[in-house]
């Protein structure tokens, strides 16, 4: 995706907020300039997934690219099983990163290492899983879940969540397996499916000459307080120097030392992110300008 916007933009200066897994599709923001400053920001951002899971069936890469590992077909589950088996995931639990993904380990993606049949060990990390809804189920049998059911789920999560793991997780604690058989990110923070392009959309856009695809930095702080500030003191800002609370206009509440805030010009464009601070009185102290 970075190679194409290069191409597709001629410029260098480009990153992205967030690495799919292969074979997953959806949302992916990418940054463009000076906005590639924004990564550690964009990064952290809650993540939100659409995913369908198939029980019964384990594979090695716990999605359908991999060899099938295990398989149960005796089995018959209720509903009211299965929903308390997904609440069992919800909260905050730890994930061992599976090797079918692009979690770097010395310098090279988990995945690439897994196509080599290479397979190293892997440090567990905590993350948090804010909701399961099931959304729907395609079953054999009207009234049972058993072999080869698919399950749909919408999934809202914390960054650095694999939802192959949490479904292989869920064919555990049912203990009849499963695999994550299908992946789309619906969401990254701010950033919904509704809005994004694909790579057809924005070649044809910029080969016309239109670059509607192109958001304002701001709109990836949509949870930062915007001020405006003063336009005497933007030499100041430029060169990370603190101002005072009376250069900040347009103030939409009271700030307090420790809140962070977008410092915008007159106009609106972003000059810098900035921390209120207390000297020896209080102060809005820049740590990452933009100019």
């Amino acid at each position: 995706m970075v190679s194409f916007m290069r191409r597709q933009l001629q410029l260098k200066k480009i990153g992205h907020g967030g690495t799919l897994d292969p074979g997953a599709s959806g949302v992916l923001p990418i940054m463009v300039g000076s906005a590639t400053r924004l990564s550690s920001y964009l990064m952290n951002h809650d993540k939100t997934y659409v995913a369908e899971l198939t029980l019964g069936i384990s594979t090695t890469s716990q999605d359908a690219s991999g060899a099938t590992c295990d398989i149960t077909t005796d089995f018959s589950l209720s509903p009211r099983e299965l929903a308390d088996a997904l609440a069992s995931l919800q909260g905050s639990i730890m994930q061992t990163p599976p090797m079918a993904s692009a979690v770097r380990v010395g310098g090279k993606r988990l995945y690439e290492l897994d196509r080599q049949g290479i397979s190293v060990p892997r440090k567990a990390r905590r993350v948090e899983i804010h909701s399961i809804n099931i959304m729907a189920i395609w079953s054999e049998e009207e009234d049972t879940i058993g072999f080869g059911t698919r399950v749909l789920l919408r999934i809202s999560c914390s960054k650095g969540t694999y939802v192959r793991t949490l479904c292989h997780d869920l064919g555990e604690k049912l203990g009849v397996g499963a695999h994550m058989s299908f992946l789309t990110r619906v969401a990254s923070g701010p950033f919904g499916s509704s809005e994004a392009f694909t790579l057809e959309e924005i070649a044809d856009l910029v080969n016309r000459g239109d670059y509607r695809f192109l958001l304002p930095m701001q709109v990836a702080l949509s949870d930062w307080v915007m001020v405006k500030v003063h336009p005497l003191v933007h030499e100041r800002i430029q060169h990370g120097n603190f101002i005072l609370p009376e250069h900040l206009l347009d103030v939409p509440y009271t700030l307090a030392v420790g809140d962070d805030v977008v410092l915008l010009s007159i106009e609106g464009d972003v000059l810098a992110l900035a921390e209120i601070k207390m000297a020896d009185q209080l102060i809005c102290q820049p740590f990452r300008v933009f100019m």
